[in-house]
């Protein structure tokens, strides 16, 4: 069926639906048959295939190269009955049984890391509301089936292809399927011609945007059967790229494995003119190769960035684009909206101004319990009009009251049934005709009732746009003129209200014939009603100070709430309105400015710019359709996970599951935590890397014995930069990373200090590890084999060291992150086995250790600690900072 040509009731016999929508029951039945409403993704990379991806490098060939001829050739001598074939064996299934360990690695944090982003992806997925039994129930849009009745409003994308039933103003941006730039004007029609899918305009389309008014429609087609879905675009994703981080980390990376290389060949050729063996000077080049290289570098990286975004979500931040995690820890600036963000949007009306009266409401919250200190005439009006003109629904659950809908809309449905008015009752007995919707720029809602028999407009919305409408006031059952002296007891009313920091709304009302429902009005009053702070938001903005975060307030509402909640919060800085904006010098004045009141989000955009333009990574909230272009703009644009629209999603870095503006300062000391983390990552991974170089070059130039084998190299590649490498991935972040300045954005990892302490640490390690092993041959008379083993576990050691070195840089404990502590207890217990049983000696060519022999490398290791310390409090004082 061509739907658009077909009418509705013939929509609904071909899909077997109903107004009423569908059962669960029918539901379920028809996602087995249809399947899930999704664009079929390209075919992934199996998890074999990852696995094999890890033998990817020419290095590893290298290394596999050798052995393999290795092999060959001791396999002739053992023919020749020069060697065992125990002998010609062990090296190989010693480095092959390392290098395959490695993969396994390698794979498991890749996967890992593969898995956390599906995870996220599915996380993000579209919401949509729809009728399940006769009811509204939201669910994934995955779940929608043809024959679903759905609810479209405002800002949200369309999930499915779906045929219109009933509509108000509603407007669509095809722009993503037809190309047309400008929104579409939707009406409920029927069409007798073939159309293209741009004149379809009684039709939505799965994949386009809703840029107005809100409608109901039947889902006719869904997943690959939708139009978009027959061009494989649900929705658009930008292919996979690099973080700037990991693109730094490549680039170095690549420099240290040319680098290394280098070295490798250099050792190679020491090696061979010395008269070693070519091939067992090429597997230690290469095992050496293996080893130092850091080819893992920005896969830490993603690693790291995985493993921090999953902790967010444990902190309602849910990070949608990788890079962002980096840009969290440079934030300079929050720019907050009020409502929601920083209030707990649960408004509770407590003032009402009637009949040139003000009367308290007692009672909070959604509970429809509390008393009014006085009734005159016309407050039942008041109240009425706040009913009615209201799209909100109140809800008893089991352990109290919820709202479905705007929260001030709920605050005005609580105050009437305080009254003794009900919702129900009233909307049934004067049900809507007409209604003009709420918009950021009109700032005001009218719907229409028939009410005995006459039809009256009732107006909501911000006091000075309705008072501006009004010729008329109620004033104990009567109407007015509205002469300047009432409308100056309104706004003295309307101010005193706003700085008890209560947010205020003005209603009117008309009796109206045709279409005329916003013009000479009748005042009847205001409604005061208070959003309170959340808990711990006072804190956070405090621990935004402490790190050099400015947090600037951005909200709609009036100057007085602004400032008064600004006030209770701690937030610091002159206040502006949004009119103020074109008459001052924004980018002069932005740093001095800490509230912004009565803005229209076209302002958000200027106040982002401005930012910017003064060199500040900007964090902009937002939850509007209107906002996309700030928070696209922003550095970190942040949707509401709750009250946010699917537009506003999609433009973002990052949603707030919890709509909550501690979760944006918990997110930005995460993004700090995690970036400390790859530095510690980097800074331990090339500091023990270039020990291991240093030590084979240094001993190879001298004309010493290897003081590491092959295998050894390979093994303690494997203990140190496996488990404890990315346990530090997982540690915790600094008690005082709260407490630093952001850093600045294009401060990479390799900085003066950073480099200076690699390179420092790293020639420690090798002077350390080479002392090590002369002195045992030259001044203890050791074999050679007890000095290598001496000098191995030495070198293991140090390296372990070193992660405490580090660590002790940020303030951490040594049992901070017990992860690590295990790692590091497994590594020990693995080294120590291969010491202290037969396998050590039989692969890895090792002797067992004395007392005396522990107690020297101990005390290695605590000079190694000492000196150290000793270097970072130097550098500290001297203060190397740079690129």
């Amino acid at each position: 069926m061509e739907f658009y040509k077909a009418s509705i009731r013939q929509v609904y016999k071909e899909l077997g639906s109903s107004e009423k929508g569908l059962t669960s029951k029918e539901a379920k039945a028809r996602l087995e048959k249809y399947g899930l409403n999704k664009i079929e993704a390209k075919k992934k990379i199996s998890p074999f295939l990852l696995f094999i991806e890890q033998f990817n490098d020419p290095v590893i060939w290298v290394l596999i190269g050798a052995l393999i001829i290795s092999s060959i050739i001791g396999y002739y001598e053992y023919k020749a009955g020069n060697v065992t074939l125990l002998e010609v064996a062990t090296e190989s299934i010693v480095i092959g049984a390392i290098v395959i360990l490695n993969a396994v690695i390698g794979f498991v944090q890749e996967f890992r890391a593969e898995k956390a982003i599906e995870a996220l992806k599915r996380l993000a997925s579209l919401k949509a509301v729809v009728l399940r039994d006769g009811k509204q129930v939201e669910v994934n849009a995955e779940e929608l089936v043809p024959g679903d009745i759905i609810l479209i409003t405002a800002g949200e994308k369309i999930p499915a292809d779906s045929r219109l039933i009933t509509l108000n103003s509603l407007q669509a941006q095809e722009a993503a399927l037809t190309g047309e730039s400008l929104p579409v004007k939707k009406e409920i029609t029927e069409y007798k011609d073939k159309l293209q899918l741009g004149d379809q305009k009684n039709m939505v389309f799965s994949g386009t945007v809703i840029n107005d008014g809100k409608a109901t429609a039947i889902v006719v087609k869904t997943g690959m059967e939708t139009e978009i879905g027959k061009i494989a675009r649900l929705i658009e994703s930008a292919e996979e790229t690099m973080t700037p981080l990991q693109e730094k980390l490549e680039k170095l990376g690549k420099f240290l494995t040319y680098l290394t290389l280098s070295i490798c060949v250099l050792i190679f050729a020491v090696l061979s003119f010395r008269g070693v063996k070519v091939l067992e000077a090429l597997i230690t080049a290469v095992s050496l190769a293996v080893a130092a290289i850091p080819e893992g570098l920005p896969a830490v990286v993603t690693i790291s960035l995985a493993l921090g975004v999953q902790r967010m979500i444990k902190k309602n931040a849910l990070i949608r684009k990788l890079p962002s995690v980096e840009t969290l820890g440079g934030t300079t600036v929050i720019c907050t909206d009020k409502t929601g963000t920083l209030t707990k949007n649960e408004m509770t009306v407590r003032k009402l101004y009637v009949d040139d009266k003000t009367i308290d409401i007692t009672g909070s919250g959604y509970a429809p319990e509390g008393e009014f200190s006085k009734k005159t005439q016309d407050v039942e009006l008041l109240l009425k009009i706040g009913l009615l003109n209201n799209d909100a629904r109140l809800e008893k659950t089991g352990d109290g009251y919820k709202i479905i809908g705007d929260p001030t809309e709920g605050a005005l449905l609580v105050s009437a049934e305080k009254f003794g008015l009900s919702h129900h009752d009233l909307l049934a007995k004067h049900p809507r005709t007409d209604e003009l919707l709420f918009d950021s720029k009109r700032k005001r809602m009218t719907t229409v009732h028939k009410i005995d028999g006459k039809t009256y407009a009732y107006v909501k919305g911000a006091p000075d746009i309705i008072l501006n409408l009004c010729t008329h006031i109620m004033i104990d059952g009567k109407s007015k003129a509205l002469d300047k002296s009432a409308r100056e007891r309104i706004l003295k009313a309307n101010d005193e209200f706003s700085k008890d920091a209560l947010r205020v709304l003005g209603f009117a009302y008309k009796e109206v014939e045709g279409k005329d429902y916003e013009s000479k009005l009748v005042f009847v009053g205001l409604q005061g009603m208070i959003d309170p702070p959340r808990d711990g938001v006072k804190e956070s903005i405090l621990k935004c100070r402490t790190a050099g975060i400015k947090v600037v307030m951005i909200t709609g509402d009036y100057m007085g709430t602004a400032m008064a909640i600004a006030k209770e919060l701690g937030i610091e800085g002159k206040s502006v309105q949004g009119q103020d904006l074109d008459s001052i010098d924004l980018e002069k004045e932005v740093d001095k400015i800490g509230v912004y009141a009565r803005v229209d989000p076209e302002h958000k955009m200027r106040i982002v710019e401005a930012l910017k333009k003064k060199g500040h990574i900007v964090a902009m909230t937002g939850d509007g359709v209107n906002d996309a272009p700030a928070l696209k703009a922003a550095d970190i644009g942040i949707a509401m996970g709750i009250s946010g629209t699917d537009v506003a999603k999609e433009s973002s870095h990052m949603i707030l599951t919890d709509d909550n503006f501690t979760s944006i300062v918990n997110a930005v000391e995460e993004g700090r935590g995690i970036f400390d983390n790859i530095k510690k990552f980097v800074q331990y991974l090339l500091s023990s890397n270039l020990g291991e170089i240093l030590v084979i070059f240094v001993a190879t130039l001298f004309g010493m014995p290897l003081p590491l084998l092959p295998t050894q190299i390979l093994f303690m590649n494997l203990l140190t930069d496996g488990l404890p490498a990315v346990a530090l991935g997982v540690d915790p972040a600094a008690k005082d990373i709260m407490k630093r300045k952001p850093r600045k954005t294009d401060e990479g990892i390799m900085t003066r200090a950073f480099s200076v302490k690699v390179f420092y640490t790293g020639i420690m390690i090798a002077a350390a590890t080479l002392f090590v092993f002369w002195y045992a041959m030259n001044y203890r008379g050791e074999t050679v084999e007890h000095a290598r083993t001496l000098a191995f576990t030495t070198l293991v050691l140090l390296q372990f060291v070193r992660i405490h070195i580090i660590r002790s840089e940020y303030n951490l404990g040594m049992f901070s992150n017990m992860k690590l502590v295990l790692a590091v207890l497994i590594s020990i217990v693995l080294q120590i086995t291969i010491i202290y049983t037969g396998v050590g000696e039989l692969f890895f060519e090792t002797t067992v250790l004395d007392m005396m022999d522990w107690v020297f490398i101990g005390a290695v290791g605590i000079a190694l600690f000492i000196l150290s310390s000793m270097f970072n409090r130097i550098l500290a004082k001297i203060d190397i900072q740079g690129d």
